[in-house]
């Protein structure tokens, strides 16, 4: 699980570099995103987002998901900004929780030109003492 949570880490990076690129000469606009799903087996996931983009070339976005189901939950929230003159900043936390043995992930990656890249990942017990990631 450590690997699938950075990896999405990743490609929200990805995503804002992306937002950056494409929409940052785009003229001022903002658009909104939700959405609940319920899938057949019982399972339950809903998405949240909106991005801004103004015409002096700067643009924002916010995003978050959650999902339940009969395996777990997982959740998900972060954000990207764009600015020509400081370049990207991202920030995304994730978690997720195992419903059969009660173990967790927690990763969290944050991302700007001056600092770079950085992720953190966290496993824990039923418990919450700290176990190793696997």
């Amino acid at each position: 699980m450590n690997t699938v949570l950075s990896s999405f880490s990743l490609l929200s990076l990805g995503a804002g570099l992306a937002l950056a690129g494409c929409l940052a000469a785009a003229p001022a606009q903002a658009g909104l995103l939700r959405g609940t799903r319920t899938h057949a087996a019982g399972g339950t996931v809903q998405r949240t987002g909106s991005t801004s983009v103004n015409a002096d070339g700067t643009a924002t976005h916010q995003g978050s998901f959650s999902a339940s189901g009969a395996r777990g939950t997982a959740q998900s929230s972060g954000s990207a900004s764009y600015d020509p003159a400081t370049g990207l900043t991202q920030n995304r936390a994730s978690s997720a929780t195992n419903a059969a043995t009660g173990n967790s992930v927690q990763s969290s990656s944050s991302y700007s030109r001056e600092s770079g890249l950085s992720r953190s990942t966290t496993c824990y017990n039923a418990s919450g003492a700290t176990i190793a990631c696997r």
